[in-house]
Parts: structure tokens; sequence; C-alpha cells
């Protein structure tokens, strides 16, 4: 047929009348994007659910607008502390948590973060984590980053270093912020090497242990035989020669070293107590 005939009812000069071409019949599979169709795959496909802990506010709003902004994710909860986050996942579908590695409780006391971290893995195995921590401490971050469900991103690292992260987890992958990956590049991989050069007595390495394990420092001082003072006084001589400034990080460092750091100190010097 000739190009010209194509839709038309009618005769060209001089010629027999033709047949109009019928008009094309869409496959619903072509529709454009705009489209039912393809609207209600978009509308089945479920979208990340993510809950944020961190006790900045300025922090969490960076992170909401920073995840909000993507189609695929909804914030479903915020947390500013440990108790509150805990609550919170009791009761709260989630898929993947942001978390800080410092939250302080209402009294102002900062939790131990890895095992915050840890009992969520625990309680919830199927909620990927994502953390954001200001802590350069090798061994923490090392520590922090042996459960290939653990994400990892320095405070210093961008924002869109976070919202990568977070989409990589759905994937199952994990992801290491630049600075981390800097971190422990220049880190010795033999944890041994983080043991003070300042060994502890036998005493002291007994404490902490007990103090890791969850003893309180009344329940260490009925077991060694000894005055509650002498207790938290060794408690204070071991923190300063691991180097750690709260409990939170002399629990942070010892599970950095491993138990086994404790066991090796166990018999390095006199354990009597003075």
């Amino acid at each position: 047929m000739i190009p010209w005939l194509v839709g038309q009812v009618g005769s060209p000069p001089g010629g027999s009348p033709t047949l109009a071409a019928k008009p094309v019949q869409r496959s619903p599979a072509f529709r454009c994007a705009s489209q039912p169709l393809l609207q209600e795959v978009k509308s089945t496909v479920a979208k990340l659910r993510i809950i944020l802990a961190d006790d900045q506010p300025f922090v969490l709003l960076g992170f909401r607008s920073m995840l909000a902004a993507h189609n695929g994710v909804v914030i479903v909860g915020e947390a500013r502390t440990p108790a509150s986050l805990l609550a919170l996942l009791q009761g709260t579908p989630c898929d993947v948590l942001v978390i800080d590695l410092s939250m302080p409780d209402p009294t102002g006391h900062i939790e131990d973060g890895l095992a915050l971290v840890m009992q969520v893995r625990r309680n919830w195995p199927a909620v990927r984590v994502v953390v954001v921590t200001a802590q350069t401490n090798p061994g923490i971050l090392r520590a922090a980053a042996a459960d290939s469900a653990i994400s990892v991103l320095g405070k210093t690292d961008s924002l869109n270093e976070l919202q990568q992260a977070v989409l990589d987890s759905t994937d199952g992958a994990r992801y290491l912020g630049r600075s981390v990956v800097a971190a422990l590049a220049h880190s010795p991989q033999n944890e041994s090497q983080f043991v003070p050069a300042a060994r502890l007595s036998g005493r002291q390495t007994e404490i902490v242990r007990r103090l890791v394990c969850g003893e309180s420092i009344g329940e260490i001082a009925a077991a060694l035989g000894c005055h509650r003072r002498t207790v938290s006084r060794q408690k204070r001589e071991a923190m300063v020669l691991l180097g750690a400034t709260s409990n939170a990080g002399l629990f942070s460092r010892v599970r950095a070293c491993g138990m086994s750091f404790l066991e090796s100190e166990k018999y390095g010097m006199d354990s009597r107590i003075v």
C-alpha cells in the first residue's frame, strides 16, 4: 500500500477505492510509566523500614533528611536512649537499624555500644545494623565489623555513604565507610597487639573479667572476700592501664581485644590486693 493512503478512506486520483488501515492495538505491556500498570507494580514494592538511634537531635535530623528523600525508604521510628531503642524494636517491624555507639541512658551514663548492638543482633537477627560512630579505635571498629550483618561508618564520612550502606544492606552486603577502611588499613591485624604495655595484676584482671561478665561491684567484693572500696580502686587502676575513661570504654576495650586478652594478663603479675 502506498504510504499516503495508510489510515485514509477514499480513492487516489483515477484509482479504485482503498480500505482504511485499522489502527494498531497497543499491548498493555507497552504502556508508559505514567499509566496504571506500572504504577500498580510500583505500589507493591515494599519500602525499606528504618529505625534511627542517636542521642544528638541534629544528627537524627541529618540522617532523616538524607534517607527519607529516597523513595524506597521509610523511617519508622527514632530513639535517643538504649532503653527507648529496645522498646521501639519490640513493637516496630524494622529492616535496618542505624545506630550510634555512644548513646547515654537518662542518667547520662554512656552504655557499652558494642554490647547494645550485639543484643540487638541476638534478639532481632533479621535486622541489619549500620553503626555510625565517632570512635576511631581500630580494635573497636574491627569488633563492630566482625559481624557480616553490621556495616560501620565514621561520623566524618558523608551522608551519601550512609545512604549507600543502608541500600547495600538490603542485598545482604556489608559496607565500611572510607574513614573506617583507612583506620583498619593502618592498624595491626593481630588483636594481641592491642594489649597495652602496662600489664594488669592478676586481681585487676579478675575484677575486669567479672565486670565484663555482668557482676556488680558488690558481687565481686563478696566473691573475692574484700571491701567494695578495694574493688572500685582496683577497677579504676585497671581502667587507667587500659586507657579507658568510662565503663563503656572499658567494656569496649576488652571486647575489642577479646577475652583471651584477660586470660593472658591473668598470670602476668602479682595478684595480691594491696
